[in-house]
């Protein structure tokens, strides 16, 4: 009950949101074609396929293999935690899912948490490599963090650091150390997610103004970089309202303020009916191949 009640939680604060901004969102889809926003919203899911597969990658290489059905469920089911102000509580859900499965907290935990400062480094490098200098250097305490995050990343600092964590939080240590292949690996299909994620900025900036091609970088490193501030502003639930003012400053030298706004909030719906439909699929794959084993004693399968 507590999880149906926390998912429920989830999707209100999502609905609310919605709705507190639905004005402005249906003027800025009137704005752009369809063909784009399907564009948009397809490269999104896909990008967040991607990540999964980092994730799971993590999670496998920590001792606890999740089928990809179950591990779509565990993620971005727990994901929606994100859109509950207080910036726990999709962690708490993921261990509680993972738990479920086998997975023991300690390495759910450190497998989101790896995932987090993967993704974290990965889009930082993507907007130091794209963006204008004169944005960089409005942001340059962002690109400090990639230093960091690559020694970070390092297998002894990085077990080290989980180890150090998880016993403040009086857990059990990590019993498997993540080898440098593994983290190779997390580290690939993340920085395909985030070329996909530019995609789906790509199309919307192209629906404003022309440009063809030379617009992706652009646009690809702007999300990174707004992104990265809405992550980093912890206090804000999934980064609302950060996340779009940053990306309106990033896109400032292709599109004036009004038409990046546009850009900005069509993007974050994009990506919060990406969350959904991600979450519903995982539920789904999970009733479905559920095996009868699973079922309490007594009671029908479901599915």
């Amino acid at each position: 009950m507590p999880r149906v009640l926390l998912v429920l939680v989830a999707l209100g604060f999502l609905a609310h949101g919605l709705a507190g901004n639905w004005p402005g969102t249906t003027a800025a889809v009137s704005r752009l074609s369809w063909w784009s926003l399907g564009v948009c919203f397809v490269s999104v899911l896909v990008g967040l396929g991607f990540m999964l597969l980092a994730w799971r990658e993590i999670l496998k290489g920590l001792g606890s293999p999740l089928p990809l059905g179950v591990a779509s469920r565990v993620m971005f089911v727990g994901q929606l935690g994100k859109y509950v102000p207080g910036g726990i509580w999709a962690f708490a859900a993921m261990i509680e899912l993972a738990r479920d499965h086998g997975a023991p907290p300690r390495r759910t935990f450190s497998a989101t948490a790896l995932g987090l400062v993967t993704s974290l480094g990965c889009a930082l490098a993507l907007a130091a490599a794209t963006l204008s200098g004169q944005i960089l250097r409005e942001g340059w305490y962002l690109l400090a963090l990639i230093p960091l995050i690559v020694v970070g990343l390092h297998p002894r600092v990085m077990t080290w650091g989980l180890n150090l964590a998880l016993r403040i939080a009086r857990k059990e240590p990590l019993d498997q150390t993540l080898s440098g292949a593994v983290m190779a690996r997390a580290a690939g299909w993340t920085v395909i997610g985030w070329l996909v994620y530019g995609v789906h900025l790509w199309v919307l900036v192209g629906g404003m103004r022309p440009g063809g091609l030379s617009l992706y970088a652009v646009a690809a490193g702007a999300y990174a970089l707004a992104w990265t501030t809405g992550i980093l502003t912890v206090v804000v639930p999934a980064g609302i309202g950060v996340r779009e003012g940053a990306m309106v400053i990033a896109l400032a030298p292709v599109l004036d303020a009004p038409r990046a706004l546009v850009v900005a909030v069509v993007s974050r719906v994009a990506f919060t009916l990406a969350d959904v439909t991600w979450a519903a699929l995982g539920v789904i794959s999970h009733r479905l191949t559920r095996a009868p084993s699973d079922v309490p004693a007594g009671q029908a399968p479901v599915g």
